[in-house]
């Protein structure tokens, strides 16, 4: 209750967060730091639950090449595996000669040039199992090779919002007051216009003797921006009509809350809005401290040098 005294009981709650109410269904934060929903889906068969298209195109670049390169390695063991079982005299241009893991080394790599239809022709196989099975594994190959392009083609054509966010929030001097800031850059040669913002404040809270989450919209000194070149700081002014009025850098530090943060904007490249999520608990928001400058003049004059190593850099101050 001691809580809800400190809230301004002027802001009206979010309705639309998309979020729950009920405090005690709910499990660690809202929003991870990178964006996902921190959410575990369970009550039905993993085959159903899981679209492996969208897990394929999220996971980073070197799982994703990884699964390829194994995938590639055990279905050709496995054909490999058959070819000896059928019969390694059935693949002619083998020896019989041979040591045992010289002959399945060969078929191994028979298997890999069926797989990819490459063919070299130094094996060929005999005999109408050994036929059937290169056939099947050639047209395998082929189906293989065209998912794995498609995959290719929509993880480099996929529209990705490349910014970073602040790992801190600050609690910061604003005008006669202070103000709650958290900044964001883009990181790569991309560029991005028509920038939009939403900040949403999460809490939960005992109200007639239940715990419940509250959610508020934090109004911004600016929600908009045309062109996002540089850093974007965005400013909540903490006014007499923010949520956050009354609070102390004590109550940071006991209260379980979360600053969910949302990113719109449009990037020339793929002709298309993309979006950013990240969010911040009450333990990453750091009271009395303001953010470094992080771009410059050139030395000619010429350019702004835009520093990405230093969107972290805060420094201390005392109000």
């Amino acid at each position: 209750m001691a809580l809800l005294r400190k809230i301004n009981h002027n802001v009206q709650t979010d309705q639309n967060s998309g979020f729950g109410t009920n405090a005690s269904s709910y499990g660690g934060r809202f929003v991870n730091k990178n964006g996902t929903p921190n959410i575990e889906k369970r009550g039905m068969h993993l085959l159903r639950r899981i679209s492996w298209y969208h897990t394929m195109i999220d996971m980073p670049n070197w799982k994703f090449m990884l699964i390829l390169f194994t995938f590639y390695i055990v279905i050709n063991f496995i054909f490999a595996i058959l070819y000896y079982a059928i019969g390694i005299e059935h693949l002619d241009g083998i020896a019989q000669s041979q040591s045992v893991w010289t002959q399945f080394g060969q078929a191994y790599f028979f298997s890999a040039q069926t797989f990819t239809t490459v063919g070299y022709g130094h094996i060929s196989p005999t005999g109408f199992l050994t036929s059937v099975l290169s056939s099947a594994e050639a047209l395998i190959g082929l189906l293989s090779f065209a998912i794995a392009t498609g995959l290719f083609f929509g993880r480099f054509s996929k529209p990705t919002a490349f910014l970073k966010f602040s790992h801190h929030a600050l609690i910061s001097p604003y005008g006669e007051g202070k103000g709650l800031m958290i900044r964001l850059v883009p990181f790569k040669n991309t560029n991005f216009t028509d920038a939009k913002a939403k900040v949403t404040l999460g809490m939960t809270v005992e109200e007639n003797g239940k715990m419940t989450n509250k959610f508020y919209n934090l109004e911004l000194e600016l929600d908009r921006i045309n062109a996002l070149s540089l850093s974007w700081t965005l400013v909540h002014p903490i006014t007499e009509n923010s949520p956050l009025y009354n609070f102390t850098e004590e109550d940071f530090r006991r209260i379980h809350g979360e600053i969910l943060v949302f990113i719109t904007t449009f990037d020339d490249m793929f002709s298309n809005t993309v979006a950013a999520r990240t969010s911040y608990t009450f333990d990453e928001v750091v009271y009395g401290a303001k953010f470094q400058t992080m771009y410059n003049r050139s030395k000619d004059g010429s350019k702004t040098i835009l520093h990405l190593d230093m969107l972290n850099d805060f420094e201390r101050i005392t109000f």
